[in-house]
């Protein structure tokens, strides 16, 4: 794998988490290109919503935890596959990607995520 397919990734990793477990501004200043377009419907476009977004989740959830479970890197893209644990126990599986710039920044994002039901008709777990 290139060495920028792995640089990616690990910066998707580190913005994610980094991000996630309470500094956004710090993410967003080092991990982020000139623009940033947000596909979640929960957070507006732009680095602004986003750390607005990132420091209320950390103000009003300081104990969540996240576990990154794989990475994917093809092209200018990164998957990230993560394990969410919330207050209560809620657990959720999420499913992030990301689009970098030709400088290596971050510029695009989409995600998913769904709570681990307690059981499934397969018995597969969402890992």
């Amino acid at each position: 794998m290139s060495q920028q397919l792995e640089n990616n990734k690990r910066n998707a990793i580190e913005f994610y988490r980094m991000a996630y477990l309470g500094s956004p501004r710090k993410a967003v200043s080092q991990f982020v290109g000139d623009e940033y377009i947000q596909h979640n419907p929960l957070v507006g476009d732009g680095p602004e919503p986003f750390i607005a977004y990132f420091e209320r989740m950390h103000a009003e959830y300081p104990d969540k935890s996240i576990e990154f479970v794989r990475a994917v890197a093809e092209n200018n893209l990164v998957a990230l596959h993560t394990h969410q644990v919330w207050p209560g126990n809620d657990e959720y599986v999420t499913m992030d990607f990301f689009r970098f710039d030709e400088n290596g920044k971050i510029v695009e994002h989409w995600d998913a995520m769904q709570q681990i039901p307690e059981t499934t008709v397969n018995g597969n777990l969402m890992y």
